[in-house]
């Protein structure tokens, strides 16, 4: 029943995204009243980011579920649709991926679902769509990136260019992006934003689940690339530990950092390392399927999560405006579809078929024992 229950809160949270763009009605259907100054740019948040969330799901290949079957062919058959819609000059909804700076963000988490779903995505794509997403994510080479994550940003339009099968990818862009995040690692498996360490969840939201991706694909071809993959999976894999312990006994989590706003998108690591099998061996997959639950639950009760129509309004607890900074718009809270990764684990995987496990903060203050965390 857990399953469903994801896929419930999954679809809740999706569809009006892909629905309305798949009908090209995405331009006018998406709040935008909701700093009005963001307008130019919703679209493409909401897009890419619910895309990077649902990709896994999209390319899995085993379901036997008769009524989720069905769910994911239709969403498959959509998500074609809106990758026309999205990319085609002529259409209604036609993204702005040209603007210099914040096009490169939602670019990039849409080409992360297209390094999810290389066949879904990428092999089912006619030949003028697969066309036009190379031009629109060329596009977005005219922004330099600041010297922060946005470099990771960078690299992962030139993994979903290599990807796409788009032979002027550039390889550079991905072993810089990685130097400069080793540059800034500053221990325990957590690394700076920058060369300045802040405390917020952007080692989740975006450094390391891209960074961590972008090793696996490109690792084969660069010895340096290799090296990385191989200091940089354990400081990953410890990340996965440190969030499983953040998740409170009753799916509260500590609300610390910028773009709070993104809701349970925050514990995006936590969820690829479910997906990759790349969990600590401290933490079994069923605490962390019963942590997450506990954190989707949580924040979808509140009322106010959700307007009239079905759109994600800010906050993290219901509607809770002053916590979502200037450059937040509707679209952007659709990264919070970034938890939804373990749906593309097999429904016989042991992360959704192990019993039911208590997470360590739930276990520990209920006095129950629970396992040492160490450091690396």
């Amino acid at each position: 029943m857990t399953r469903r229950k994801w896929l419930e809160a999954m679809d809740k949270i999706a569809y009006p995204v892909i629905k309305a763009l798949s009908e090209e009605k995405l331009h006018q259907e998406l709040p935008t009243d909701f700093h009005p100054d963001r307008k130019s740019y919703g679209m493409l948040e909401a897009f890419g980011r619910t895309m990077t969330g649902i990709a896994p799901w999209l390319e899995l290949d085993s379901i036997s579920e008769s009524s989720e079957r069905k769910m994911q062919k239709r969403y498959r058959q959509m998500v074609l649709l809106c990758l026309d819609k999205a990319t085609n000059p002529y259409s209604k909804d036609y993204m702005n991926f040209t603007d210099p700076g914040q096009p490169l963000v939602d670019a990039a988490f849409l080409a992360h679902s297209i390094i999810r779903a290389p066949k879904q995505i990428g092999d089912a794509l006619p030949k003028y769509v697969r066309e036009n997403i190379i031009l629109a994510l060329k596009s977005t080479r005219r922004t330099m990136p600041p010297n922060m994550n946005w470099n990771l940003f960078s690299a992962m339009v030139e993994g979903a260019l290599y990807v796409l099968g788009e032979k002027e990818y550039d390889l550079l862009r991905v072993i810089y992006a990685i130097r400069l995040l080793d540059d800034w690692y500053v221990g325990d498996g957590v690394y700076g934003d920058g060369p300045v360490f802040h405390w917020d969840y952007y080692n989740s939201f975006v450094i390391q689940p891209m960074a961590i991706d972008l090793l696996n694909l490109f690792y084969h071809q660069s010895k340096e690339l290799e090296n990385y993959r191989e200091k940089m999976l354990p400081r990953f894999i410890r990340y996965a530990a440190i969030q499983e312990r953040m998740i409170g006994p009753d799916g509260t989590y500590p609300v610390i950092g910028r773009s709070s706003t993104y809701r349970f998108g925050a514990f995006q690591a936590l969820a690829q390392s479910a997906l990759q099998h790349a969990l600590p061996a401290t933490v079994t997959p069923a605490q962390v399927r019963c942590g997450l639950t506990a954190i989707m639950e949580k924040g979808m009760q509140a009322p106010g999560t959700f307007d009239e129509k079905g759109w994600l309004l800010p906050g993290v607890y219901g509607h809770q405006p002053a916590l979502a900074e200037s450059y937040i718009g509707i679209g952007s809270l659709y990264l919070c579809s970034a938890v939804f990764l373990p749906l593309g684990l097999s429904e016989e995987d042991a992360f959704w078929n192990d019993q039911d496990e208590e997470w360590s903060s739930k276990k520990i203050w209920q006095g129950k024992e629970g396992a040492i965390d160490q450091s690396i």
